[in-house]
């Protein structure tokens, strides 16, 4: 560079002036989550333990149960559902995480009614019940055997990844619509 601007030998050294002014160090926090919007008197917690729940029981008549199987054998296969959903909601809640998949769900949901394509799910996220049953993802985590934990463990402290693939060029109407729902709101 010394020898292309020798005319200007002072713009040579004037870099390490600017790159020295602008280092930037960026100091960790906890991640920042958007609220919500919920209903008065109701907590994001039992928002995503009502949706999840009447999300869970739809998915269990239409994916899981047979019109072969007995109440038995429904009932049977339920509980193992229905246990791990509780199990997941309770490590989401401790870990702060319910808007962040209220959030997800909205979108998807959204775009899903809107005719755009969304992937049926991949990563780590797919061994959620929580988001199978909020319609996240299409793979049944338990018939797959799908591990939670390595979606969300409550000794990782990193936040909770979920991949998902959005039909490019439709992605931006899904992007305008997160950016709505993540806007602050004035109580």
């Amino acid at each position: 560079m010394r020898s292309l601007f020798s005319d200007l030998p002072e713009a040579v050294d004037n870099t390490l002036v600017i790159a020295n002014r602008c280092a930037f160090l960026l100091e960790a926090h906890d991640p920042f989550l958007p609220v919500f919007p919920i209903q008065k008197g109701e907590s994001e917690v039992e928002t995503l333990r009502s949706q999840s729940e009447v999300g869970l029981e739809a998915r269990l008549a239409s994916q899981v149960f047979s019109d072969e199987m007995d109440k038995g054998e429904k009932e049977r296969l339920a509980k193992r559902y229905r246990e791990r959903l509780e199990y997941e909601l309770d490590v989401i809640g401790r870990m702060g995480y319910p808007g962040y998949f209220l959030i997800v769900a909205d979108f998807i949901q959204w775009a899903k009614r809107e005719g755009i394509p969304v992937g049926p799910g991949r990563g780590s996220g797919a061994g959620s019940v929580v988001a199978w049953s909020l319609t996240i993802t299409d793979l049944d985590p338990l018939r797959f055997g799908l591990l939670f934990e390595r979606f969300l463990n409550p000794e990782r402290k990193e936040m909770p990844d979920i991949d998902m693939d959005i039909q490019d060029d439709r992605r931006e109407e899904v992007l305008s619509l997160i950016h709505i729902l993540t806007l602050p709101t004035s109580d």
